[in-house]
């Protein structure tokens, strides 16, 4: 099931894989939420990542399947960056007050089948982004091996991001 875009499926979009119902590239929907796992690492940056790009423009927020624990290598790369995630308290689907979102990123296949479940009773696009847990990493190498792989995960949200909602050539990390 694919939605046209712009003379093409959204499948035709590069840098975009897997499961893709949502609105057109460059088109920023009103409310955007990002959902992993844990909401702990990559729902908590690319929301964080979204939020510095388009500003006040979109309503994000970031859940996850289960509630994680704050992740301070998190904390380190965004810092890096410019974005402060300090302040993260990890939420879970089922804590949302708002379920009013347009488009839902899944970014873990646990997150994208929760997801799907909910447009049973929501009206609301879901687009899969596989993205690797940076966590897989901890307790096998060590710290800079370990920031090095979290740098990887948030740099491919940050050009994922940048590139679905047309803020190329914008900023750059």
């Amino acid at each position: 099931m694919s939605r046209q875009v712009a003379g093409g499926s959204q499948a035709d979009i590069p840098g975009l894989v897997g499961t893709q119902v949502g609105t057109a590239p460059c088109e920023l929907p009103g409310a955007v939420l990002f959902a992993c796992t844990m909401n702990a690492v990559r729902s908590v940056m690319a929301a964080a990542i979204l939020r510095y790009l388009a500003g006040t423009r979109t309503y994000v927020r970031s859940a996850g399947v289960r509630a994680g624990e704050p992740d301070p290598f998190v904390t380190i790369v965004m810092d890096e960056i410019g974005i402060d995630v300090s302040q993260h308290d990890p939420h879970t689907l089922q804590d949302l007050q708002d379920t009013s979102f347009d488009l839902i990123i899944t970014l873990s296949p646990e997150a994208h089948h929760q997801a799907l479940e909910l447009t049973r009773t929501m009206a609301v696009d879901v687009e899969y982004w596989p993205t690797l847990d940076a966590t897989m990493m901890l307790g096998h190498t060590g710290r800079e091996q370990i920031l090095a792989y979290y740098r990887s995960v948030r740099d491919q949200l940050f050009e994922k991001i940048k590139r679905r909602f047309g803020f190329e050539g914008g900023q750059t990390v």
